[in-house]
């Protein structure tokens, strides 16, 4: 028990040091600021109340978060699940079973992390992850082009390519410009400035850059009132007013229980599980290859984490959420350092539907549209392009082609059919590379060696066979498995036949520490004991 009690303590001390305190503090705002109107658009487009939305990233800063292992992923409700959730409340009939249906969601990612399946996250080609972090930073640019000139038709999308109906990022772009509101482009224009040339000047860079940001944006609009560059009440940030603890109780909404039996409730539960499990491992994994300590989040407690949150947000009320990268990148590039900064922006947002939500929809979306233009060209940096292309086309065209498929389909299509290409050419090097091949003379006879690899698996039988079938006759062949701790089966059948009918074509072969049966290596058996190391660094 004291054991305990230390361990609290020494979490305690390291969460809420000052160290970590100045970094996660301002970063808790920007990420506060960024997730606003995320949430609402986001409730907005999946027909559910503006209330679900806030309610959903409240309860993913302070719930997920302090029970996830990932410092700097921040969980709320996801853009990748409107449909999905707009669909599922229209199929349902009623919100408050739509609300049980994501409590049983919530159930199954328990069951899922309590499995292990978070694993899965580490069968994702670092070539798609960046891929799908640089689409998500070019969506950002698109998505947020026509807020930072004024032109506020919806929240809706942060992660999708589609708008809705007929519309998309490219038209809606084209009816932006068309409708521009100078007032707005000059708060955008001034925003981008302060962003990118505030954090030079390390004397004033205390204060950070989105905050400011956030302040000018609404020193401007206040005085552009009643002149040609007004900012409208559509260009500004809209959350709900709650004037008594009455009328903020009655914004609660619980699920209804009597449907438990409903077929299409458990459907839509676990389609909700397994795309919200997805979308948080892929975001996780992204988070973590742009975390600047390098840490790796624990993937099956991440999952716990989620379903913890998506149980109490259908029990409360609000929507499904999921780790959201836009939200995370933003907490990345704000500086946050552990997931204090996460819990913090769940605060933020609770106090300020409590406390001052007029000052918040005084805030022009123009200067969040800053924000995120600068989040996004962050992820998606001509360099990281440069880099990809310089690794050869078998990273560079997985990287590419997520990149393709994540604009112009969503989030999971995407990093599908970049995982596709992505194995495509795993397989295809790792078919070219068994076995090591050398060719010398023995008097009037060629001498080929072929060394197989440390490990020979099925994928590599067709090189094989085919490398066997096409060698020289009267050669002598000398098949070395000195190296190899295993050989598939059906490769160690095509060798001893090969050596069997040999003879027909005047080939000798010589199997050198080729076995007839090799078990699969199993982890324990790889790991060093430490009298073996003791003679490897002797």
């Amino acid at each position: 028990m004291a054991a305990k009690n230390v361990s609290a303590s020494t979490d305690f001390k390291k969460y809420f040091s000052p160290a970590n305190l100045k970094k996660d503090l301002p970063s808790s705002i920007v990420v506060f600021l960024v997730a606003l109107p995320l949430c609402l658009g986001i409730a907005l487009a999946s027909g559910a109340p503006l209330f679900a939305g806030l309610l959903t990233g409240i309860l993913g800063g302070i719930v997920t978060a302090s029970i996830s292992g990932s410092q700097l992923s921040v969980s709320g409700p996801a853009a990748g699940l409107t449909v999905i959730v707009f669909g599922a409340i229209a199929k349902l009939g009623a919100y408050e079973t739509f609300l049980l249906a994501i409590l049983l969601a919530g159930v199954l990612q328990i069951l899922l992390g309590i499995i292990k399946a978070g694993t899965i996250a580490s069968y994702f080609p670092s070539s798609v992850i960046e891929g799908m972090l640089a689409a998500i930073g070019i969506i950002l640019i698109l998505k947020q082009i026509p807020h930072a000139v004024g032109y506020d038709a919806s929240y809706e999308g942060d992660e999708s390519f589609s708008s809705g109906g007929s519309e998309n990022t490219f038209s809606a772009i084209t009816t932006a410009l068309s409708k521009i509101s100078y007032g707005a482009v000059i708060i955008s224009s001034v925003s981008l400035l302060v962003l990118i040339y505030w954090p030079k000047f390390k004397k004033l860079s205390a204060v950070p850059a989105p905050l400011l940001v956030v302040a000018i944006g609404i020193l401007f609009a206040f005085v552009f009132k009643g002149t040609g560059f007004e900012i409208k009440a559509e260009h500004l940030v809209q959350i709900p007013v709650v004037n008594s603890f009455s009328e903020f109780k009655d914004l609660f909404i619980s699920p209804d229980f009597s449907q438990i039996a409903n077929p299409d409730v458990w459907v839509v539960a676990g389609t909700i599980a397994v795309v919200a499990s997805l979308e948080t491992l892929l975001s996780v994994e992204a988070v973590d290859k742009i975390d600047p300590y390098k840490r790796v989040s624990p993937t099956n407690r991440e999952l716990v984490a989620q379903g913890v949150g998506n149980m109490t947000s259908g029990l409360l009320g609000g929507l499904p959420m999921t780790a959201v990268i836009v939200r995370s990148s933003a907490n990345v590039n704000s500086g946050g350092k552990t997931k204090v900064s996460a819990i913090f922006h769940g605060l933020w947002l609770l106090l300020s539907l409590l406390l001052i939500p007029g000052l918040l929809n005084s805030i022009p979306l123009s200067c969040l549209a800053a924000i995120l233009l600068m989040t996004g060209y962050k992820l998606a940096k001509i360099d990281l392009f440069k880099k990809m292309w310089k690794e050869g086309k078998g990273q560079f065209i997985p990287f590419a082609a997520t990149i393709l498929a994540v604009v112009f389909t969503d989030l999971l299509k995407g990093v599908a059919i970049g995982m596709m290409i992505g194995v495509f050419y795993i397989l295809r090097n790792n078919l070219r590379n068994p076995y090591f091949y050398t060719i010398e003379r023995n008097g009037d006879k060629k001498l080929i060696t072929i060394k197989l690899a440390e490990e020979v698996s099925f994928l590599n039988k067709a090189a094989i066979q085919y490398t066997l079938n096409h060698l020289p006759n009267e050669t002598n062949i000398v098949i070395d498995g000195t190296n190899s701790r295993y050989i598939d089966s059906d490769v160690l059948e095509i060798i001893h036949n090969f050596k069997h009918n040999a003879y027909s074509k005047g080939i000798i072969v010589q199997l050198v520490n080729v076995k007839h049966r090799y078990d699969v290596p199993q982890l324990k058996d790889l790991i060093l004991k430490p009298e073996k190391v003791e003679q490897v660094t002797s």
